[in-house]
């Protein structure tokens, strides 16, 4: 999402915020977009909603491939998820 100027990942954050605050029938939306950012012109903000709307579609109808996530559990220390079948063996409910 390559816009005119850079935005840090606090000003995207404040961003998102502002979007869900200001929906597209806010009287002065792009106004209070830019001022909920920060450091941004209006024009700006209008692009970056521009270049996200855009990465949407692309992600959305396929174009944009999904990262390589690591599968539950492989190597991690978080949740061992197992599937329903052994869960249910494992507590004897089967």
């Amino acid at each position: 999402m390559a816009s005119g100027s850079s935005w840090t990942p606090k000003q995207n954050k404040l961003f998102e915020n502002a979007l869900a605050i200001y929906d597209k029938d806010t009287p002065d939306r792009w106004h209070k977009l830019a001022r909920a950012v920060g450091g941004k012109t209006v024009e700006e903000v209008k692009m970056h909603y521009e270049n996200l709307v855009e990465d949407i579609k692309q992600i959305e109808s396929g174009h944009v491939p999904l990262p390589p996530y690591k599968k539950a559990g492989a190597g991690s220390k978080g949740y061992n998820f197992m599937d329903d079948e052994q869960r249910m063996r494992n507590l004897r409910l089967q």
